[in-house]
């Protein structure tokens, strides 16, 4: 392997909290310990498609004051896939040729990829076909990177979910509302599961776990005789209706994105237990703001484990979390699988010791 001089990074998917404080710390352990130059690439794999290329050279003056704050720098995109890559006349082209390009005309000895499982495996099948140095970061408020105990975002999108439910209590309390709380969870189900505990929520809905009407207006009837009368529902995007049909909407391109679920189970409640309901959706509030501690922590200690993997001449690996530390396994065995909620797990049972109601 020949002296690594020039790294680059590029944050690619879905943005959300942290991102900027991977960048900061890769800027400070490639530039400040290893003497190397760092390029941030700009919009993902889009900026490698432009020629000249768009970059930012990054300085530790640059990046010192980013490890708080929300979104990515670089930009970010979650649309378009390079090797069917939609064209204005409505055609499909496969630009990754073009992205290998890119890479090697900036001279760069490896790259860093901050990204969810999609992502990942997008950008690793573009390194093996153009002898990329790939080091991968998993970040997603998912959390459903397999492997992995912990993506960056999570931990916020968690804290922000928490909140939203912490300040409903009140106004259910006041107005003896059902509320419900629509969360993201694309695939899984852990952010509403770990903010439904958190937030003290009485029912919890999420993907992994099948559910009844019946039990859900059986459960809110009984807490109305106990004199309990409001309801907090949290309830992962994700999830069907009892019948299994998929809930979704058709974005302004004719895309079709989950969402939806929150207003199907307050019309279901409010028509079976006669309950005034209330649906918050918080969407993208979940992506954004200011990182926890825990993300900024968690963003740092990937960061300088990625450019120590470069320092190793380790590629095609990806750092995770793994029993309170930094541990490297090979990109293609940490996104083969998405790590959904186990029905069995610690939480789940938690939920179900705090009578916390999954509908089944």
């Amino acid at each position: 392997m020949g002296e690594v001089k020039r790294i680059g990074i590029l944050t690619s998917g879905g943005d959300c909290a942290g991102l900027n404080a991977v960048i900061r710390a890769v800027t400070h352990c490639g530039v400040g310990v290893h003497g190397w130059k760092v390029l941030g690439i700009c919009k993902a794999t889009l900026g490698l498609m432009s020629r000249p290329a768009q970059v930012m050279p990054l300085e530790m003056e640059k990046v010192d004051r980013l490890v708080a704050m929300g979104g990515t720098i670089l930009g970010t995109t979650n649309k378009g896939d390079p090797f069917a890559f939609p064209m204005a006349d409505g055609s499909v082209v496969d630009r990754s040729a073009e992205i290998i390009e890119g890479y090697h005309s900036l001279g760069l000895d490896a790259l860093i990829g901050v990204g969810g499982d999609g992502s990942l495996a997008i950008l690793r099948k573009i390194a093996q076909q153009g002898g990329i140095n790939l080091v991968g970061i998993p970040k997603t408020i998912d959390n459903d990177v397999g492997i992995t105990e912990r993506s960056i975002g999570f931990d916020t999108a968690v804290n922000i979910a928490t909140e939203a439910i912490d300040r409903l209590h009140f106004t259910a309390a006041s107005h003896n509302r059902v509320m419900i709380v629509e969360v993201m969870g694309r695939d899984a189900g852990h952010i509403a599961l770990n903010a439904g505990i958190a937030g003290g929520a009485h029912i919890v809905l999420i993907p992994e776990i099948a559910y009844k009407m019946e039990n859900i207006g059986r459960y809110i009837k009984k807490r109305q005789t106990l004199g309990q009368d409001y309801t907090i529902v949290v309830v992962s995007e994700a999830v069907c209706t009892d019948s299994g049909e998929v809930v979704q909407q058709t974005g302004q391109f004719g895309e079709c994105r989950l969402g939806g679920i929150g207003q199907y189970l307050a019309e279901q409640i409010a028509t079976q237990t006669g309950a005034e309901t209330r649906v918050t959706v918080l969407g993208h509030t979940q992506r954004g703001g200011i990182s926890s501690p825990l993300d900024r922590i968690l963003a740092s200690a990937f960061g300088v484990g990625a450019v120590e993997l470069i320092a190793q001449g380790k590629y095609d690996y990806m750092v995770t979390w793994q029993n309170r530390q930094v541990v490297s396994v090979p990109i293609l065995d940490a996104i083969k699988d998405y790590r959904a909620v186990d029905p069995e797990e610690t939480l789940v049972k938690t939920a179900r010791g705090l009578g916390i109601c999954f509908g089944d």
